[in-house]
């Protein structure tokens, strides 16, 4: 088991994003790179803006790649290919999106919107056949098969949620990228749609792109961690790693402003706020670093000396 887990399922290498052109370009992915391990949940945070959905919608190739490779299985998956390749990346990579509200068509039934994917896959399939697959999505998510006559706009969000996570594993993905799929939801249903993901992870060994904001629940899903700031990946880490040696400055901002569940501790601690005018680059240019074993940061050489005194290196 430990060896399937460490072949490397996605390999993402360089990789920018631009939207834009000519002098009204903007990059909004600048040189990340990362790996996601078979059958692991991958955490990708980072405030609003700092690019982590568009690194997601990218990998699916929602959005367009300006540089770098997406590599799926040892294969590249970004810039052009032919239908067929692109069937397979539909087949064995999918997304739950982050509102349920918008990502679902309101003017189509359940059934409907929970089989799309699947008849532009498989249009020869029989109206017996879609009717099965989909009250069985239904089933495996926890709702009712009745609710496939219904439409979106009858459910609550946590359903709405849960039908979207249905419409994502009736296609039998291998790999799912979940961008922020907790955060439009109430507090009360958030622990009952990760318990379901975990779930299915065990069950079907999936693979997940875990893009959040909350620290607190990707220290609970994920094994590891990477840190986006404008862009950039700035450090990643195993997440006890993380959370227990953090290095870069926009980290410990990002972790001081996690809540603390004791009061008296919570009045007490220390909220820091990232000022990127703290690093020197003029003299010398950042790079991608493995400081320590499965430990990678974004650094000059005088700020990884820094750093690893801090380590004790």
């Amino acid at each position: 088991m430990q060896n399937e887990r460490r072949n490397v399922l996605l390999d993402v290498r360089n990789l920018s994003i631009t939207f834009g052109r000519g002098t009204k370009t903007f990059k909004a992915v600048d040189n990340v790179s990362f790996h996601i391990y078979k059958g692991e949940t991958f955490g990708l945070v980072g405030e609003s803006g700092s690019g982590k959905t568009t690194i997601g919608r990218a990998i699916l190739r929602i959005h367009p790649t300006s540089g770098g490779d997406v590599l799926y299985k040892g294969k590249k998956i970004n810039g052009k290919l032919s239908r067929a390749e692109d069937y397979e990346v539909i087949r064995h990579m999918q997304m739950i999106f982050q509102d349920p509200m918008a990502s679902l068509n309101e003017r189509a039934k359940v059934s409907d919107i929970i089989a799309e994917g699947l008849m532009n896959l498989q249009p020869d399939l029989s109206a017996k056949e879609k009717k099965r697959r989909v009250e069985e999505a239904l089933l495996s998510v926890g709702l009712l098969p009745e609710f496939s006559s219904r439409f979106p706009h009858e459910f609550s969000g946590g359903q709405r949620q849960r039908i979207g996570i249905a419409r994502c594993l009736i296609m039998n993905p291998e790999f799912i990228v979940a961008d922020e799929p907790i955060s439009a939801l109430d507090v009360s249903i958030r622990a009952q749609v990760l318990n379901l993901l975990l779930r299915f992870q065990k069950e079907r060994g999936l693979t997940y792109l875990f893009i959040a904001h909350d620290l607190s629940v990707v220290r609970f899903v994920a094994s590891r961690v990477a840190v986006i700031h404008k862009g950039v990946i700035v450090e990643m880490a195993n997440t006890e790693q993380l959370f227990s040696r953090p290095l870069h400055p926009y980290t410990k901002a990002l972790l001081s402003a996690v809540p603390i569940p004791n009061p008296l501790l919570e009045k007490k601690k220390e909220l820091l706020i990232y000022d990127p005018s703290c690093h020197n680059y003029e003299s010398e240019a950042p790079q991608w670093t493995e400081i320590e074993p499965e430990h990678f940061i974004w650094a000059n050489r005088p700020e990884l000396a820094q750093y690893r005194k801090a380590l004790d290196l």
